[in-house]
């Protein structure tokens, strides 16, 4: 991850910074945020991250209004723990068609606020004038969330790129911040760099000074000393974690205690417990197919370790979860989960 020199940098950070939380409308939360990611942060994967973070705000995966007003593909989206409150539903439109509809069916089920998405780069999303295409469509864009505001019995956030295919962040944020947005979280490249190219913490630290909601910021986010110099860089009040958390439903504690200038240990008892949850969970949802599902997942929990690689490729071709909890159980108990030296 790239980041500028130090004479670049304009923001001092000091260790009260990580003690104190981020104010999203009424409500408070720890800086780290887990960050929604299409096809991971379901809700099993976000049941699993409560075993480690409490307190924290999560994103379930984007989702259409369509889908959800029509429930043609929003069904299991729709089921949530109570545990992993506090969480924000992500939706993403193309127009105010199904827009109430589709949030009152949501706030039925008893999240704590709904974020619009307009940073998806995906060309299925982009191709339907949804995702990061809203952000150049600002007249359709301010449509959808003065409805949404008048609609939206929660926390209302937002969360963008730099712009489609040109830079227009800046504007969009003071247009989010008038029609009532409570936060802004930005992801600083274009729909065509999608998550490569170089991130532009200028974008993010100017938005910054111009809005007075909170700004969170996402992208490659992967240890404390990221979220350090990306602050010193921008001044952002807290930080989306998402590619770093899969596999890994620990890394918002991680990112906690390495920030308050603590140490973080998880053991390998910690990590076979944390995937028999997490198994145990995707069955619950999916039923025998959570044994898929789970495959995507277990690279992050064996990452690191002797003979992580045999054991994927020998898991990938394991059909019951019973065999899985078998083979990760002598990876991690009887094997003594030897780690790897680095």
């Amino acid at each position: 991850m790239a980041f500028g020199t130090p004479k670049d940098w304009c923001y001092t950070i000091s260790m009260s910074y990580w003690h104190e939380c981020v104010r999203i409308g009424n409500k408070h939360y720890p800086r780290f945020i887990g960050g929604p990611l299409d096809g991971y942060t379901d809700s099993p994967f976000r049941r699993v991250v409560r075993l480690f973070s409490q307190d924290n705000l999560l994103y379930t995966p984007i989702r259409h209004v369509t889908t959800i007003a029509h429930a043609t593909g929003g069904k299991k989206a729709l089921i949530i723990d109570r545990c992993e409150s506090p969480l924000l539903f992500q939706i993403t439109a193309h127009s105010t068609q199904h827009v109430e509809t589709a949030v009152l069916r949501i706030q039925e089920i008893g999240v704590d606020g709904i974020d619009l998405n307009i940073a998806c780069p995906a060309k299925n999303v982009v191709k339907s004038c949804a995702g990061s295409a809203l952000m150049a469509r600002t007249d359709t864009l301010e449509q959808v969330l003065r409805l949404l505001r008048s609609i939206v019995t929660g926390v209302l956030t937002v969360k963008m790129r730099a712009g489609f295919k040109s830079k227009n962040a800046q504007d969009i944020a003071i247009l989010a911040e008038h029609c009532g947005v409570d936060a802004l979280a930005i992801h600083p490249r274009l729909q065509t760099q999608r998550f490569s190219g170089a991130l532009d913490y200028s974008i993010v630290r100017d938005i910054k000074k111009i809005v007075s909601i909170p700004v969170l910021y996402s992208g490659g986010i992967t240890t404390y000393v990221d979220a350090q110099q990306v602050y010193e860089q921008t001044g952002v009040d807290g930080f989306l974690i998402g590619r770093a958390l899969c596999g890994t439903p620990w890394k918002l504690a991680e990112l906690e205690q390495y920030a308050r200038g603590n140490t973080f240990i998880i053991t390998p008892e910690q990590r076979f417990d944390a995937a028999a949850h997490h198994l145990a969970y995707l069955l619950e949802l999916y039923g025998p197919r959570g044994v898929y599902h789970f495959r995507k997942h277990l690279s992050g929990y064996v990452a690191g370790f002797d003979g992580a690689a045999a054991l994927r490729k020998k898991l990938m071709r394991v059909a019951t979860a019973p065999e899985v909890l078998n083979e990760l159980q002598e990876f991690f108990g009887v094997c003594g989960g030897k780690k790897t030296k680095k």
